[in-house]
C-alpha cells in the first residue's frame, strides 16, 4: 500500500552521494534549540553542556525493518516521526525531558536519497514538536532492509529522575490517556494489508478508525503528563511508559520494586473506537488493552497521600494500587473475581513464531 505508493520515477542513488553528502543532505539547516547543546552536526563527537543541578538521561532504541515495522503500510514519515518519538517516551518514562538525540541508519540498497529524506523529515520533524536537537549519528550499507538507531539523551531536575524500583505498599496506581488502540489499529492495518493482495489500486478503509491508525503510525510521548505531575508537586515513585502493554509493564515495577499490586478491570481506561473494533474482530477488548502494547502512555505510581492531587489529574486514570509482595499481581474483575496478571508483551528476542510488533494480545 503506502510503500509502493512512496516509490518515484524521479531517484538519486545514494551512491551519487555518498554518506557524507547524504549526511549533509539530511542534517541541512538544522539549528540547537536547547542550551544544553553546545555543538550540534558536523564534528567527529558533539558538545553537550548540562548544568550540574540535574541528572542526565540516556536511551537508545533500535527499530528493525520485517522486525518492528512493515513498510508495505508504514509511510517512511510516519516511521521516522515514530521512531524518534518512542525515544522520547523513555526519557518521559523517567520524569525527564528529552533534549538531542543520535541518528544512525542502516540503508539497503533499494533505498534512494528521497526515501531517506522522507524519513529523516518525520524525524526532524518530532524534533520540531518537542523540542530536541538532532547532534550527529551514522549512515551505512544494510543487507537486511532498512534499519533505524537512535540514541535520545534528555534531562531531569537533580534527584527527581523516577526509575521502577521504588513502589512501595499502598501506592496508588495510575495511567495515562487511554489503552488497546495501537494494537487494534495494528489489527487493522493488517487487515487491509491482506485484503490489498495483487489489487493495484487497492484503498484501504479506516473510516470511523482514524484514531486508532494514528495510535498506531503516529504515537506520542506523554512529556505533558510529567509537566502537569511537575505543577502539582508530584513526584512519582516509579515509572515507565506502556511499549510492551499495561500487564508486563506493570510487572516490571512490581519485580523492581519487591511489591505486588491489584488493578481494577473496569477502571482501565479503553477508547470507544478500540471497543468497536475488538468486537468487530471478536477479539477480548481488555486482554488487548492488557497486553497489546505500542501504547506510550505513562503507567506510575504514586503515595497515597497524594491521592486527591491526582486523581482529578486530566488525562490520568487511577487503575489500582501497589500490595505487598506476598499478594502477587492480580486485576479484580467486573465481578468481584481476580485474575493473576501475566507478563505477555512481545519478546523481541523469542522465537520467530513471535508477533512482529510490540504486541501479544490474544483472545482468551
Amino acid at each position: 500500500m503506502y510503500y509502493r505508493n512512496s516509490m518515484s520515477s524521479n531517484h538519486t542513488e545514494i551512491s551519487q552521494l555518498g554518506e557524507f553528502g547524504l549526511i549533509d543532505r539530511l542534517t541541512e539547516g538544522l539549528k540547537p534549540v536547547n542550551d544544553s547543546t553546545a555543538y550540534a552536526v558536523g564534528d567527529d563527537a558533539a558538545v553537550l553542556n548540562y548544568p550540574a543541578d540535574t541528572d542526565i538521561l540516556v536511551t537508545t532504541d533500535m527499530l528493525l525493518e520485517n522486525v518492528h515495522f512493515d513498510l508495505t503500510y508504514v509511510p517512511l514519515k510516519h516511521l521516522g516521526y515514530k521512531a524518534a518519538v518512542v525515544n522520547f517516551s523513555d526519557v518521559c518514562a523517567m520524569n525527564g525531558t528529552p533534549r538531542q538525540i543520535t541518528v544512525s541508519l542502516g540503508i539497503s540498497r533499494r533505498f534512494t536519497v528521497e526515501h531517506i529524506e522522507e524519513l529523516y523529515a518525520g524525524i526532524r520533524l518530532a524534533c520540531q514538536v518537542y523540542g530536541v536537537d538532532i547532534i550527529g549519528g551514522d549512515t551505512c550499507a544494510s543487507h537486511q532492509g532498512l534499519v533505524i538507531s537512535i540514541t535520545c539523551i534528555g534531562d531531569a531536575p537533580k534527584g527527581k529522575a523516577v526509575k521502577r524500583n521504588a513502589a512501595k505498599d499502598t501506592d496508588i496506581i495510575c495511567v495515562s490517556g487511554d489503552l488497546g488502540a495501537a494494537y487494534m489499529g495494528l489489527q487493522l492495518l493488517e487487515r487491509e494489508k491482506v485484503a490489498s493482495a495483487g489489487q493495484r489500486d487497492f484503498v484501504p478503509d479506516f473510516s470511523g478508525k482514524e484514531y486508532l491508525v494514528e495510535r498506531q503510525l503516529k504515537p506520542e510521548a506523554r512529556r505533558d503528563i510529567v509537566r502537569k505531575l511537575a505543577e502539582k508537586g508530584i513526584v512519582p515513585t516509579a515509572m515507565i511508559d506502556i511499549s510492551d502493554g499495561l500487564s508486563s509493564e506493570l510487572m516490571h515495577i512490581c519485580k523492581q520494586s519487591d511489591c505486588g499490586c491489584r488493578i481494577y478491570e473496569d477502571r482501565i481506561p479503553i477508547d470507544y473506537q478500540t471497543a468497536v473494533m475488538a468486537e468487530e474482530l471478536n477479539m477480548n477488548l481488555v486482554t488487548a488493552a492488557l497486553n497489546g502494547g505500542e501504547d506510550y502512555e505513562l503507567l506510575f505510581t504514586v503515595p497515597l497521600a497524594d491521592h486527591d492531587k491526582v486523581k482529578d489529574m486530566e488525562g490520568v486514570k487511577v487503575i489500582g494500587y501497589i500490595t505487598r509482595p506476598e499478594l502477587g499481581c492480580a486485576m479484580v474483575t467486573r465481578d468481584g473475581g481476580e485474575f493473576p496478571l501475566r507478563a505477555q508483551g512481545w519478546n523481541p528476542l523469542a522465537a520467530e513464531e513471535q508477533p512482529e510488533q510490540n504486541d501479544d494480545a490474544s483472545k482468551e
